[in-house]
């Protein structure tokens, strides 16, 4: 675990995946720097690559992380990405693991050792329970538990309450430091508000900003209900 990097909740992690680029992403990225501001909450922002310089360039308190990274040295590796490349870049973080780039547990556990090596945060997928602990062994600050059905546009059913503090109550079991963000199923605002007002400490959002009418204001809409379910549920 990078010892460095930690947030304070509740928080936002926003994917772009490959639904922008270039200009876009750069415009996006200056938005969510200003709705973090606006509502107190950090936001994590994952760009293509190729963006992550002039997001980094263009913001001063938004969280660029990387949407994967190679264990690799330097030296050979054409087509891979190197942990410093990603830091020299302006990355302070990179995500792992997310269902459409999935690792092996012991790829795993090499990634996120190089992260801690090069002062890079990791923040790490679980499609479940027993995935959720087996990574939380792991010790990456952030671990992000959704599950591959919502992905895109699923819709949460049942006790949430109940699913968030059963992961967040085995996660911390064996880490109390990792943070526990809950995602997927995210469509509306009031998907974020849930998620946080069960206990989640941070959820997050691709398709549902991305393929918004409008992005920026559904970014901010999904922003500011976290920070109201924080508030109303910390009062």
């Amino acid at each position: 675990m990078y010892k460095q990097f930690r947030l304070k909740p509740p928080f936002f992690e926003l994917g772009p995946k490959a639904y922008n680029y270039g200009e876009d992403s750069v415009a996006l990225a200056l938005k969510a720097e200003e709705i973090s501001k606006k509502y107190d909450v950090e936001i994590v922002y994952t760009p293509q690559y190729a963006d992550i310089p002039a997001a980094a360039q263009k913001t001063t308190c938004l969280h660029i992380f990387a949407q994967h990274m190679d264990y690799i040295p330097v030296g050979r590796g054409i087509g891979t990405v190197l942990p410093e490349s990603l830091k020299a870049a302006g990355a302070c973080g990179v995500l792992l693991n997310h269902v459409e780039k999935p690792l092996s547990l012991s790829a795993l556990e090499k990634t996120i050792q190089r992260a801690d090596e090069v002062g890079l945060a990791t923040m790490v997928c679980a499609d479940n329970l027993t995935q959720a602990a087996a990574i939380a062994h792991l010790a990456p600050n952030i671990l992000v538990a959704e599950s591959p059905e919502l992905i895109g546009g699923g819709t949460r059913t049942g006790n949430i309450k109940d699913e968030i503090e059963r992961i967040n109550d085995i996660v911390l079991s064996i880490n109390p430091e990792i943070q526990v963000l809950h995602a997927a199923g995210i469509v509306t605002s009031q998907d974020v508000y849930n998620v946080i007002a069960a206990g989640a400490v941070g959820s997050g959002s691709s398709s549902g900003v991305l393929k918004a009418d409008d992005p920026f204001a559904m970014l901010e809409a999904y922003v500011a209900a976290a920070r109201r379910a924080w508030d109303e549920l910390h009062k």
